[in-house]
């Protein structure tokens, strides 16, 4: 049975990718910070699909948490066939209104855990012949407002060299670019206004967004944006000048 390795699995997007790949028959390693919630979510897998499920308690933004992920990712004897990079965060606010503790986790986390993790998963993954590797991106990708948009557009330039880097070795690597998600994200404080900001029909479920991002795996696609509609958004927003949408983000952060 094949095992799936998955970042910031204890909720959103992360639980749900859990749950449907623990239906297809998937062994799982739930990386998470909260133990508990990882604990919990491993109990409800195994009692239900019946699979292996190990949890790992790693905040990604610590250099030895992470290369503890690696070596797990990395380790031949108990090998990893696909890698879900989900984890991330964002924090709602402009650089300038930020330190830089905070603007440095960010980036670990959306930037250098992807890297350091897809790198090792590669390697081994290319070795063994087989193998898949899954980023999540975000329609944010598009634009030129945030911090966050800039981390998730290097995950969707990085993905896509890195799927070239790997044509011929039978491993492939995909970005999901989902849109508004009704997941946890937004519960933050700096980032709940969107839930009103937006009507009910640009949300995505968490179940849409996974389904179509595994789909695009099993496909062997580099870059998948679930739904048409944001599909749609994603070209337009592709040939918009950024000077546009850097004027848009500036409107919306007032």
């Amino acid at each position: 049975m094949a095992t799936a390795l998955i970042t910031g699995a204890s909720k959103g997007l992360g639980a749900e990718f859990a749950w449907q790949l623990a239906a297809a028959r998937h062994n799982l390693v739930l990386v998470a910070r909260s133990e508990d919630a990882l604990d919990t979510l491993a109990a409800q897998l195994r009692g239900a699909a019946g699979v292996e499920v190990e949890v790992l308690v790693a905040d990604l933004s610590d250099p030895q948490a992470l290369e503890k992920v690696a070596a797990r990712v990395g380790d031949p004897e108990r090998p990893i066939s696909l890698l879900v990079n989900n984890a991330g965060y964002g924090i709602g606010k402009d650089v300038v209104d930020t330190d830089w503790e905070t603007e440095k986790a960010v980036l670990d986390v959306l930037v250098a855990a992807p890297l350091r993790l897809s790198q090792v998963a590669a390697k081994a993954m290319s070795e063994r012949g087989h193998g898949a590797i899954l980023n999540v991106s975000s329609v944010a990708a598009h634009l030129a407002n945030t911090t966050y948009a800039a981390h998730k557009r290097w995950v969707l330039d990085f993905t896509q060299a890195l799927a070239s880097q790997l044509q011929g070795t039978n491993v492939t690597a995909t970005a999901v670019l989902p849109g508004l998600v009704t997941t946890e994200f937004h519960s933050h404080p700096s980032l709940a206004h969107m839930r009103d900001d937006y009507p009910d029909a640009a949300w995505l479920t968490p179940e849409q967004v996974v389904s179509s991002a595994l789909a695009a795996v099993r496909r062997g696609d580099a870059v998948v944006t679930p739904s048409a509609r944001y599909a749609i958004a994603g070209s337009l927003m592709r040939a918009v000048p950024k000077s546009l949408t850097r004027r848009l983000g500036a409107m919306r952060s007032r």
